[in-house]
């Protein structure tokens, strides 16, 4: 059973435990993640409705930190839910239950706020995380990860499969290309910027009948100011919007150190499907991932959406050495 001894404080964090908490991260990774924290700290203090961000103090020293954020809407799903994405206790301190009150405290939010539902990340070669995150109650959840290089992106993908399976995907951010340079000589596609919001909306609303604007504008938040690169992309045809592929640069989620990009959704209208238009939008991002020299993408599915896994197994795709896992709250 998880301890419930306390050895420090639970405080909501704030602007000044920045140094601390990328000092303790340090402690544990060896890396100095300033920027990734700095863009998760300002945007829990921008939206503090989306995000839950605590720190363990002992004495004026902070010496744990837990971050989650709401993630409700992905695939469609009822209820909220959430992603447990960071979570460190120093390790002079570890030992101590330290964890426990941290995950406690987060749950306690996540509770007020009316999320049914934690999910996390841990690689199998963190054996001590995992453990912890059973101990506390987690359960093996009912979705896989997937991940390819994109050192070489294929010259084209030649599977020869209908848009209809990309219709939605939600698979589940950015200030450094030129919108310019991105193009396509048979479908136009382009970077992303804010005014595309309602398009895509309206998009996903054609495929699910379903109003999700909050998802969209959180999703679209996240993939344009929370990463250090910008690669989302939008394909158009007859002068309007008609697909779009929402993906980040990820420089620390989930306790990991290298860049990674994370591909979050691609959807296309049902009015263009059969035109190989999801297929492009795929192919660009990795050929543009490839030139920045992000070696990795991943993404997460449910286990038993089988034409999906056909599809980004002919994409290149191949499962990840990552478990998911989940809880209720």
């Amino acid at each position: 059973m998880p301890s419930t001894s306390n050895f420090g404080k639970i405080k909501p964090l704030c602007k000044e435990d920045l140094s601390g908490v990328v000092a303790i991260d340090k402690a544990m990774t060896g890396v100095a993640r300033s920027d990734f924290f700095k863009k998760r700290l300002d945007a829990a203090l921008e939206k503090p409705g989306d995000y839950v961000y605590v720190g363990l103090h002992s004495g004026d020293c902070l010496v744990g930190y837990a971050m989650a954020k709401l993630v409700n809407g992905e695939f469609g799903n009822p209820g909220a839910s959430a992603s447990l994405d960071a979570m460190t206790v120093d390790p002079v301190h570890q030992g101590k239950g330290g964890g426990h009150q941290l995950l406690k405290a987060v749950e306690g939010v996540l509770s007020h706020k009316g999320v049914e539902k934690l999910t996390s990340q841990v690689d199998w070669s963190s054996p001590a995380m995992l453990g912890f995150l059973v101990d506390s109650g987690f359960d093996l959840a009912p979705r896989i990860v997937l991940t390819r290089d994109t050192i070489t992106p294929p010259s084209q993908l030649d599977f020869e499969q209908d848009d209809e399976y990309l219709d939605e995907i939600d698979f589940s951010a950015p200030d450094g290309d030129d919108p310019g340079a991105l193009s396509n000589e048979r479908i136009p596609i382009r970077s992303m910027n804010e005014a595309d919001l309602a398009d895509m909306i309206a998009i996903d609303k054609k495929i699910s009948d379903t109003d999700r604007t909050a998802y969209f504008k959180r999703k679209q938040q996240e993939v344009l100011h929370q990463s250090g690169v910008r690669v989302s992309l939008i394909a158009e045809m007859d002068d309007h919007p008609v697909g779009y592929i929402m993906a980040r640069v990820d420089y620390g989620e989930f306790g990991r150190t290298s860049a990674t990009a994370v591909m979050d959704t691609i959807g296309v209208d049902p009015g263009y499907s059969g035109q190989g238009i999801g297929q492009e939008l795929m192919y660009k991002l990795l050929a543009n991932l490839s030139i920045l020299h992000v070696e990795k993408i991943r993404t997460e599915v449910d286990w038993n959406t089988v034409s999906l896994i056909a599809y980004l197994d002919e994409a290149g795709f191949k499962p990840a050495q990552t478990i998911v896992v989940s809880k209720k709250v």
